[in-house]
């Protein structure tokens, strides 16, 4: 489980297609406690499990065999090398629950189609609803964007906004995201499990 507050920004080593999926090679600043073999870490808000790594002069080389679920369901079937990506560990425990919960299971991709500047340093981000289940979409309901937990702005038939403070545009990849760019969603569990229960019982 994860919280969608982004630790750090790596970038794509190398890519390699593989008979199972891809190997991913990710190139992170070093953590202050080593990584270990088999932990789950988000990437862009996909859920992975660490293959292997290795520090790299002042920077830490963490890998990843990414399998044909995820290359179809995420942005994760077209990086490419020296691409940018939000990375988080795993929650801990005893860890604060600053964003929400977050499970590194994307629903599908949309596609960014606006980028507004407010003129105050927000950004407001607005995005397809062309893949995901609407119904899970609330005005002021949490939401991940590339691994970055967000709070729905708005909502309409066929786009729901987002707001990005400055903390977010330079701390996380969607600063560096342009119009056309398509990103991972993971919608809210707990809107998930509603929408889907209440629609059962609709069926009865």
């Amino acid at each position: 489980m994860f919280t969608g507050i982004v630790e750090r920004i790596g970038t794509i080593s190398s890519v390699e297609t593989t008979t199972t999926g891809k190997k991913l090679v990710l190139k992170t600043s070093p953590w202050n406690s080593p990584p270990t073999h088999g932990e789950s870490i988000s990437i862009s808000g996909c859920c992975l499990t660490l293959a292997s790594h290795r520090a790299q002069g002042d920077d830490l080389l963490i890998t990843f065999d990414i399998v044909p679920e995820s290359l179809r369901r995420t942005t994760l079937g077209n990086i490419a090398q020296g691409t940018s990506l939000n990375v988080e560990r795993a929650l801990r425990v005893d860890s604060l629950l600053g964003g929400h919960q977050v499970q590194g299971h994307v629903d599908d991709v949309e596609q960014i189609l606006a980028l507004t500047d407010s003129g105050t340093g927000e950004q407001r981000l607005r995005c397809s609803l062309q893949n995901i289940d609407v119904d899970t979409i609330v005005p002021q309901g949490s939401i991940t964007i590339d691994g970055v937990s967000l709070t729905i702005a708005s909502v309409e038939e066929d786009y729901f906004e987002v707001a990005l403070i400055p903390t977010t545009l330079k701390e996380t990849t969607l600063g560096m995201s342009k119009v056309g760019d398509y990103v991972n969603i993971e919608t809210d569990i707990i809107a998930r499990t509603v929408a889907r229960v209440l629609r059962n019982m609709q069926k009865k």
